[in-house]
């Protein structure tokens, strides 16, 4: 069996990551380091300083995982900012956004970055989602109002379900390349 690190304290995403890393035969061994998340208009340059300085901080290979939220009508905002966006604004604030807006796409982008001594390797893909304009669940605020696969997000991890498949999950496509290293 191989193993990784997976850097995050987040239940959900361990529970995402060993669901399709499982399938490969690695074990997802989780760890905590305070890492201070830069502010990037490139998400995915987030997500990569991320990774950097949390292998600066434990030398070993390792994963680790972001997920960037782009509303189409609203200009892809809130963008690389969602950490922050979503603590100020309540589910509320978020559908007065949106309710004079036909358009209710939101496009996630998860993007988990591996890196070791050698380099890094950036998985990334995109996940249309749509708003309903009445949250429903617990949890994250954006989380109560956006829908994938029938529920919102919110009610997929009340409901203790993942909101994809264990092989639509990013994590599904790192597992697949880290099992042939």
């Amino acid at each position: 069996m191989k193993n990784i690190i997976f850097l995050t304290g987040n239940q959900r995403k361990i529970r995402e990551a060993r669901s399709s890393c499982d399938l490969f035969d690695i074990n997802v061994e989780p760890k905590s380091v305070f890492i201070n998340e830069i502010q990037d208009h490139d998400p995915i340059n987030i997500t990569k300083q991320k990774a950097r300085d949390a292998f600066n901080a434990i030398k070993e290979p390792l994963i680790v995982n972001d997920a960037f939220w782009s509303i189409t009508a609203l200009n892809g905002f809130p963008g690389g900012y969602m950490k922050d966006v979503s603590e100020w604004l309540e589910s509320r604030d978020f559908i007065n956004l949106m309710k004079d807006k036909k358009d209710k796409s939101i496009i996630i982008t998860d993007c988990t970055v591996y890196i070791d001594k050698n380099g890094m390797k950036v998985f990334s893909k995109e996940i249309p989602c749509e708003f309903v304009m009445e949250p429903k669940g617990k949890g994250n605020s954006i989380e109560q109002v956006v829908v994938l696969n029938g529920k919102t997000l919110a009610e997929h991890h009340d409901d203790g379900d993942l909101a994809e498949k264990p092989d639509e999950l990013i994590y599904y496509e790192f597992a697949k390349w880290y099992s042939k290293l």
